[in-house]
């Protein structure tokens, strides 16, 4: 819902400021006052591209705000969260127009470009008004209106996942079959990285066990040479450590004979005697081992070399050299299983394709006959709107592309399904039906509009709707219909009306009139929200003209009497 709308050196408004309310906001007012100023700033703050022409004159700039209630609005503020927008209850968008012909659009608060501004304001205003501006024009948007008649919500729903599901299924057999080409070279490249892996026949401690063994041979002879000397100081010698040792162990044996307390010394000393003997052996047999081996020096230097080559290519370390290992191995398995690969996601792209076939067909089968069924409700509509020849087709065609590999013998999938659909009018009888487009003048669009809202009256999200010439050519038992047909929509939509006929008027929940002024040789326009006499004078103006007597304002206040009965009726 347009909760506040405000202008600023737009055209021939100075300042203005209009807050709407709910159900149907009539403005009125002479011809030339600006009425179609608030439509041309609604268009500018909804993404229309600005330029120098709307600055009022002798204003640097131009600017337009709108405040929307979005409360039940949850895919907007969706839209909004990936725009990285936040908000809760009112979303407030404003647009500036320089005089270099540049402007600028923010989104609550934020710049935004008019692209984003485009995709955000989607939904929050539907204009009927010039045929630039109406959705009803554009073909892209009767499917929608057609499936909401319908009532298939949820088939569309299954429609998107099922599309969603083939595009991704294809997307995954494309890929794989992108690489049937480079096959042979990956497993051929595979197959040489893990043959230098396995060559080295890598084991987890070999990081610290290699370059021990490695620094041990380099340093063989200094090694046998300390080992010998520590040997030959403990046990080879003459008077060596380890007779030393026995012959103390002999004076405390003795010594415990006379004092028991010593025998634990006594053992104590033979154990070390004991262990330092072992000691020795164990040195002496290192010192005989103990050689230079330059041939296993160099296949250890080799072997690391190879170990460092391998750790920076796939690494830091030899776990990423034995985890990339596993990983090429799997790959590898993979790359020759590739066929049955290939095969089975063919299968599931086809079985996709044919999950989405046949919730394409139950969608089309119900468009069309609900399409009938439209076309007669919006043509009866048109009937009652003062357009008693028009006839509206409601054409449901497939959407045919035998180039088009996702589809189903030769028609196109999409996410909206086969279809295609457009409303044809025949305005006169005996005329063929034709695109609304090319036949509908502004008037015949409006009213269009405002029959195909009456039959989905309470469907799709309670955005603005905007009427403009929806009177053009209607006189004043059918402008009450319009009325009438107008309020009801109201009250499941804000509706905002620029209207001519007091017919029209008197149905309106907040009545505003706009009212130009020339003040210092300068054109100004401004609108304000009348009050119960207001409506009463506006409605007897528009009914007399510039004479306002006492017969205008009787007829005046019979018509709010009348509209006011028609309003209060469930």
């Amino acid at each position: 819902m347009l909760s506040l709308l405000r202008i600023k050196d737009f055209a021939i408004i100075d300042a203005l400021e209009v807050a709407f309310g709910p159900g149907l906001n009539v403005v009125t007012g002479e011809t030339g006052a600006g009425k179609s100023i608030l439509i041309a700033a609604l268009h500018l703050v909804l993404g229309a591209r600005g330029a120098p022409e709307l600055i009022r004159q002798g204003a640097a700039s131009a600017e337009v705000e709108a405040l929307f209630d979005i409360g039940d609005d949850p895919d907007l503020r969706q839209r909004l969260e990936a725009q990285g927008i936040t908000v809760d209850e009112e979303l407030l968008i404003r647009r500036v127009v320089l005089a270099n012909g540049r402007s600028r659009a923010y989104v609550a608060g934020k710049l935004a470009t008019l692209g984003q501004l485009a995709e955000i304001s989607v939904g929050l205003a539907d204009i009927a008004s010039q045929h630039e501006h109406h959705s009803l024009t554009n073909p892209s948007n009767h499917l929608l209106y057609l499936d909401a008649f319908a009532g298939l919500g949820e088939l569309r729903t299954e429609m998107i996942q099922r599309h969603g599901i083939v595009l991704e299924a294809k997307r995954a057999l494309t890929a794989i079959k992108h690489s049937v080409s480079q096959r042979a070279e990956r497993e051929d490249f595979l197959r040489f990285q893990l043959q230098e892996i396995i060559d080295l026949d890598l084991s987890s401690d070999d990081e610290t066990s290699l370059p021990e063994e490695r620094e041990r041979l380099r340093h063989a002879e200094r090694l046998k040479q300390l080992t010998s000397e520590a040997e030959y100081a403990l046990y080879s010698k003459d008077d060596a450590l380890c007779d030393q040792l026995a012959r103390i162990s002999t004076l405390i044996e003795e010594a415990s004979r006379f004092d028991a307390r010593l025998s634990d010394t006594y053992k104590e000393l033979i154990s070390i005697s004991a262990q330092l003997e072992e000691t020795s052996r164990s040195l002496n047999r290192y010192a005989r081992e103990a050689a230079s081996d330059p041939e296993r020096l160099l296949a250890l230097e080799q072997r690391l070399e190879r170990l460092a080559h391998l750790t920076r290519k796939h690494g830091k370390s030899l776990a990423d050299v034995l985890s990339f290992k596993t990983v090429a191995e799997n790959e590898l398995a993979q790359l020759q299983n590739h066929e049955q690969h290939v095969r089975d996601l063919e299968q599931r792209y086809q079985d996709a394709k044919s999950a989405a076939r046949d919730t394409a067909r139950a969608l089309s089968a119900k468009r069309m006959s609900a399409a009938k069924k439209l076309g007669k409700a919006i043509s009866e509509e048109l009937r009652s709107l003062g357009m008693g020849d028009a006839k509206v087709v409601i054409e449901v065609m497939r959407t045919s592309n035998v180039a088009d590999e996702n589809g189903i013998d030769g028609v196109t999938l999409s996410a909206n399904g086969m279809d295609r659909v457009e409303f044809l009018i025949a305005p006169n009888r005996g005329e063929k039906p034709r695109p609304l487009h090319k036949i509908a003048s502004g008037g015949e669009l409006s009213r269009s509009m405002l029959a195909i809202k009456r039959v989905l009256t309470g469907l799709g999200p309670s955005g603005v709707y905007v009427f403009d010439e929806v009177d053009a050519g209607v006189g004043g038992a059918i402008a009450e219909v319009i009325g009438t047909k107008m309020h009801e929509v109201s009250r499941h939509h804000q509706v905002i009306c620029i209207t001519h006929l007091p017919q029209i008027a008197a149905f309106a929940d907040t009545h505003f009139s706009v009212r130009k002024a020339v003040r210092a040789g300068r054109t100004f326009s401004a609108i304000g929200e009348l009050d119960s006499e207001e409506r009463r004078e506006e409605l007897a103006r528009m009914l007399g003209g510039k004479t306002v007597t006492s017969t205008t304002r009787a007829a005046a206040s019979e018509m709010l009497k009348i509209a006011k009965s028609s309003n209060t009726q469930p």
